[in-house]
């Protein structure tokens, strides 16, 4: 299908190993990905990065790789004219919270402290990229989102929940246990606030059908895009995580690249075109 916008997320997905836009995920140096964004920016068509990274974080990647515009911590922040533009996602945050953030009330609240307790050498903060976060606890580990989730809601804290935005290489900072399974980056938001329904509100914003838009991704949170566009991309490195497939199965729109990371992401661009 043409587009008439495509909205991408960043790491694992437009960007591979170490966050590079040149490497393979091999690898190995190419330009491909490069020609397919500059062949995106002459047919005029607006790129918008959509990443679990902080706001400072999108705006300056969407600087570099020209972008349109920019949703960040998963959702929480859409923002558009360098920045200049924003708006905030609540989701089922409570109302009685007041304006503060999402992670100001966690602290208050202990939870971040509360699960580390209840899962020990299984869970810590995502260091050091976590410290800059408002909307969300960014954590790392090896735990079960949905039993999270039935802890959360049996304290009381079930407007929160835990979301799985992909696998990570096991590195020195990291405290876990030791585990053949590769640890996974999650994200503590609250309920309702994600890349699906950020996209919904920037579409609506800009007058554009859903059924003209595109998103490309390689995560299970990327997969909540679906609903939002008319075609959700997933890389080859997201669709062979271990458990994907299924969940793949129960969304109609989605197509897997022949290629990996950058190299998948420029297959999906040029479909898009």
């Amino acid at each position: 299908m043409a587009a008439r916008i495509v909205y991408t997320d960043l790491d694992g997905t437009m960007v591979g190993p170490r966050g590079s836009f040149w490497h393979t995920a091999g690898r190995k140096l190419t330009d491909d990905p490069a020609t397919a964004l500059l062949e995106l920016h002459r047919a005029g068509i607006p790129l918008v990065l959509v990443s679990g990274r902080t706001f400072e974080q999108v705006i300056e990647a969407a600087r570099i790789f020209a972008a349109d515009g920019a949703i960040a911590e998963l959702g929480a922040t859409v923002a558009w004219d360098a920045g200049r533009g924003m708006h905030r996602l609540r989701g089922e945050l409570p109302e009685g919270f007041g304006d503060r953030t999402p992670m100001a009330i966690m602290a208050e609240l202990g939870i971040v402290e509360e699960l580390f307790a209840e899962h020990p050498g299984r869970l810590e903060w995502h260091a050091p990229w976590h410290a800059t976060h408002e909307a969300d606890a960014l954590l790392r580990g090896r735990v079960d989102p949905l039993a999270v989730d039935a802890w959360l809601a049996e304290r009381g804290a079930g407007w929160l929940t835990l979301k799985d935005n992909g696998a990570l290489p096991v590195t020195s900072r990291m405290t876990l246990d030791d585990d053949p399974l590769p640890p996974r980056v999650y994200h503590l938001m609250p309920r309702g606030i994600s890349k699906g329904s950020a996209i919904a509100w920037d579409l609506e914003r800009r007058g554009i059908d859903p059924a003209d838009a595109v998103a490309i991704g390689d995560s299970v949170s990327d997969l909540e895009m679906a609903p939002a566009v008319g075609r959700l991309w997933i890389t080859a490195n997201g669709a062979g995580v271990e458990g994907m497939a299924e969940l793949m199965a129960a969304v109609p729109n989605v197509t897997v690249t022949e290629g990996a990371m950058g190299e998948g992401w420029a297959q999906a661009v040029r479909a898009s075109l």
